[in-house]
C-alpha cells in the first residue's frame, strides 16, 4: 500500500496497517475483521472469530481487527461497503473473503482449505521453496553422485521433515550408494501419513529391487548364464533383476522386453510385472520410463 501523495493522517494509517496486518501476514495468515462499535452483527461475529483464530494460532493464524470509523482510509482501500467484512490476508494481499463464514464450523472449514494451499507451517514460519533444492538433488543423483545427492536430500528433510519428495530422494540416493539397510531405516521411521505418499511407494519399490543387488562376480555369472542360454527364461529373468539392482536399468529392461516379446505369458507374466515394478521404482514421470513403456506397448499391442 503506497504512501506517496497521501496526507499525514493517511500515511499514519498506512503505517499502522503495515505493523498490525501487512508485516504479520508475511509469515502468517491474518484474519482481518472490519468492524465498528455500533455494529450489532460485528459484535455477534467477534466471539466466533476470536475463538477459532485462537484455536488456529499454533497453525499460523492471527486475528487483526480494524475499526472502520477510526481507519476509514484503510477500509476504503479494501472497498468495504458493509460490515462485518472479513478477509484472509497473506503476504500483504487478500487471499479470501471470509465474510460469509459466520459459524465456527464454516470458519474452520475455510481456514483448513487456505492452510492446505498456503506455505505456512505451525508458528507462522513460511515453508522454504524446496523445488530448486529438490531439482538439484535429482540432477546430482542422475549424474551418479549418490553421496552428494544424499547430503542434499538430508538437508532438505531437516528444513521440511514432512517432504515426501525429500524422503523419497534420500532413500533412492542411499540405494544408489549401496546403503540398503540405511534406506530401510529411513522408510521405517517415516510418519504413517507420509508413508502413504506415492513418492514413498516409489522409493519402497526401489528398495525391494535393490535388495536383490548381487556382488560383481555373481552378476557376471548371471550374465554369462543368460548369454549362454537365450531361451532359458529363468536365467534371463534372474539376470534382469540383478542387472537392475546393480544400476543397469537399460540392460535389465532390454532383457525383460525380449522376454515379453518371446513369451508374454511365461510364469504368469512375470517379465511384464517386473518391468512395471521397475517403472514404479524409477518414477512414472521419468522420460526413460515413458520411452520404455512405449516399447512395451508396441510389443503387447503392435
Amino acid at each position: 500500500m503506497a504512501s506517496m501523495g497521501l496526507s499525514i493522517d493517511e500515511q499514519k494509517a498506512v503505517e499502522r496497517f503495515r505493523q498490525s496486518v501487512a508485516e504479520p501476514s508475511m509469515t502468517q495468515l491474518v484474519v482481518l475483521d472490519f468492524w465498528a462499535e455500533w455494529c450489532g452483527p460485528c459484535k455477534a461475529l467477534a466471539p466466533v472469530l476470536e475463538k477459532v483464530c485462537g484455536e488456529y494460532a499454533d497453525k499460523g493464524v492471527v486475528l487483526a481487527k480494524l475499526d472502520v470509523d477510526k481507519e476509514p482510509f484503510i477500509a476504503a482501500q479494501f472497498q468495504v461497503r458493509s460490515i462485518p467484512t472479513v478477509y484472509a490476508v497473506f503476504q500483504g494481499q487478500p487471499v479470501a473473503d471470509l465474510t460469509s463464514a459466520r459459524t465456527e464450523s464454516q470458519l474452520r472449514a475455510v481456514l483448513d482449505q487456505l492452510l492446505a494451499k498456503l506455505p505456512i507451517q505451525p508458528g507462522g514460519v513460511p515453508v522454504p521453496d524446496l523445488a530448486p533444492l529438490l531439482a538439484m538433488g535429482e540432477e546430482v543423483l542422475a549424474a551418479g553422485e549418490a553421496e552428494r545427492a544424499q547430503s542434499i536430500f538430508a538437508q532438505i528433510m531437516e528444513m521440511a521433515p514432512d517432504s515426501a519428495a525429500a524422503a523419497a530422494g534420500l532413500v533412492r540416493a542411499m540405494l544408489a550408494a549401496g546403503q540398503v539397510e540405511e534406506a530401510e531405516g529411513v522408510l521405517g521411521a517415516l510418519d504413517p501419513g507420509l508413508a502413504a505418499d506415492p513418492l514413498i511407494a516409489q522409493a519402497r519399490a526401489a528398495l525391494e529391487l535393490a535388495r536383490d543387488k548381487p556382488e560383481d562376480s555373481e552378476l557376471a555369472a548371471l550374465q554369462a548364464a543368460a548369454a549362454a542360454a537365450p531361451g532359458d527364461m529363468d536365467a534371463q529373468f534372474a539376470y534382469a533383476g540383478a542387472a537392475f539392482a546393480a544400476g543397469q536399468r537399460e540392460e535389465a529392461a532390454d532383457v525383460l522386453l525380449r522376454m515379453v516379446a518371446a513369451d508374454r505369458a511365461w510364469n504368469e507374466g512375470a517379465a511384464r510385472t517386473k518391468l512395471l515394478q521397475i517403472f514404479e521404482a524409477v518414477g512414472l514421470e521419468d522420460p526413460w520410463v515413458a520411452a520404455t513403456r512405449r516399447k512395451l506397448s508396441t510389443i503387447l499391442f503392435g
